[in-house]
Order: C-alpha cells, then structure tokens, then sequence
C-alpha cells in the first residue's frame, strides 16, 4: 500500500481525464523543469514552456530532461513578459492551466489578477493545500497558507468558498468546514474568534454554500473529536474535518510546513477564485508534492469545465 494514497488517487483521477495543456511561466531553474517533465511523463499535463528560450534548453541539458516533446515559446528574460504571456495562452484557448516556474510568486500572480488580465472572478484569488497525512484517515484541506496576508472577513468568506468548491471538485459531497482560531468562544480581543463565528453564521444564512461550517476552533478541538469532548464543545460538524480555514498567512505558513517537516505530510495546492487554476508550488517541495499539484489543477479545470457547461 502507497505511503500516501490521496495523493496518488488525486494523480490517477487526474490521469483519467487526459493531459491538459499547461503554460509554464519562467521555468528557468532544474526544479521547474523537472516538475514539468515529470508530470508530461506521467500524462499530466503537456507542458508549453514561455520564457528565455536559451536559459531554459542550458538548464534542461544540464539536467538531462528532455525537451523534445514540449512546446517553447521565446519571450526573452523578463519574467512578467513570460507571466504576461502564459495568460494569453489562456484567454487564447491554448492552454487550460498556468504552472509556476522560478520566477516570484507576486510576478505570476500579478499578471493572473490584473484588471485587464481577462482571468479574474467576483471572488477573491486564494490558495488551497490538499494534505495526505499518515494518521489522517481522509485528505484534508486547508486554506490560505500561500496568498491572502490578513485576509478581511468577506475575503475569508471567498477563501472558504473556494475551498468548499475545490473539496466537492474531488468528490467531497458536503465537506465539513472548521475555522480554526486560537479559542472556541468568541473573544473581540481576538479577532479571529469574531471572524470565524460571522462565517459559521453566513454558512447557515446561505452566504457560504455546499459545506457545513463551524468556528471558532481551536486546532486541538477542531482535528480531534475527543479533545472536543474532553473540553465540553459541541460541534455541527460531526467528524473530523475535511477542510480547516486558518486566520491569517503567519498561522497557516507555520501550520503547513509543522504538518510536512514534522507530521511527514505531502500535500499539493493550487490557486483559486480565477478562470484557470493556477499551480503555485515551492523549490522546497518534493517530486511527489509537484505532480500532485499538477493533478489537482488538471481535476479543477474539468470541474470549472463542467460548471460552465452546465450553466
């Protein structure tokens, strides 16, 4: 039995629906690279690479990755020419998808979120990590470690939206929500604690749709049915969770690399709130945490496909 079967059942969904056409924006470092290849071994994706043509083929040559099958498209070496350019793949209809090379984060994002991008959504632009922990007994969600600094209230509702979406994108019926805090009363002092109980609230009124929140929790109470117990909470969630909105950067950054470099989880995540997904990934991350970020894109992008079509 895999050490990580979420994950690999997320990459064999993703293999089922056929490989999507991916923009790799400034893939100028091996990891990058690799990352892409790896995924176009696997029939993830096909990747077309925009960037600095002769930067890109040395690096691949000095890694031995083989570029023969993939599409380059020259913008030279600027990497907000090269993001520029994986969005109008999109909005063009070659690509479905944009991959993050080894330029920043805010370079990509930037150009994904401007106003005359073509890409952006009412909802706000968020980030969700899918975990695979070994003593999890279920993929868990968690949103937003990546993106959104200080999120405000209605950001915190599109957070939660998006990843309630992404959870039922991979099946999750009816996912079960906790907004975490530092504690489970409602604390004015602790503004988090008064953010998270609007939400629950919202949920209930129908601004959140298609989960069942509640908030504020504290991580021992939300992960744990016993510490709950212990305690004296009372949960609408009766399980433990699928999803777990953390209440800042700071708190969810902290959070997710305890659970990978402490609790050996592997995780993929992507960008949400906009017309494609967006894989955002790190040049700390594994092989393993890179082709899955890549198949939980390619998932989402049939989702998105669907809703459209159906609409």
């Amino acid at each position: 039995m895999t050490k990580y079967p979420h994950l690999h059942r997320i990459i064999d969904d993703a293999k089922s629906l056929g490989p999507a056409r991916v923009a790799v924006a400034y893939p100028c470092s091996a990891t990058s690279i690799e990352a892409a290849v790896a995924a176009q071994k696997l029939g993830l994706i096909e990747p077309i690479m925009v960037g600095p043509r002769s930067r890109i083929e040395s690096v691949a040559a000095a890694q031995n990755a083989d570029l023969a099958n993939i599409s380059l498209i020259d913008t030279g070496e600027d990497p907000l020419a090269a993001a520029a350019a994986a969005v109008r793949l999109c909005l063009d209809g070659q690509a479905s998808l944009i991959m993050k090379g080894s330029l920043h984060s805010g370079e990509l994002l930037s150009a994904v979120t401007s106003k005359d991008s073509g890409l952006r959504t009412a909802r706000r632009v968020s980030h969700a990590f899918v975990f695979d922990l070994p003593n999890y007994p279920k993929p868990l969600l968690m949103a937003d470690c990546v993106v959104n600094i200080n999120p405000s209230l209605m950001d915190k509702r599109d957070i939660t939206q998006n990843a309630i979406n992404l959870a039922r994108t991979l099946g999750i019926d009816r996912p079960f929500v906790g907004i975490l805090a530092a504690i489970e009363t409602v604390n004015p002092a602790i503004p988090s604690t008064v953010d998270a109980a609007a939400l629950s609230k919202m949920a209930q009124r129908g601004q959140i749709e298609g989960g069942v929140v509640d908030g504020p929790l504290p991580f021992d109470i939300a992960i744990s049915i016993e510490a709950a117990r212990i305690k004296g909470v009372e949960s609408p969630i009766p399980q433990r969770p699928d999803i777990l909105i953390v209440p800042n950067l700071d708190a969810g950054n902290l959070l997710y690399k305890q659970l990978v470099y402490l609790a050996k989880a592997e995780c993929a995540g992507i960008v949400l709130g906009v017309r494609v997904p967006i894989i955002l990934t790190s040049r700390a991350d594994s092989e393993l945490s890179r082709v899955a970020s890549c198949a939980l894109a390619v998932i989402q992008a049939a989702g998105q496909r669907t809703v459209l079509n159906a609409a």
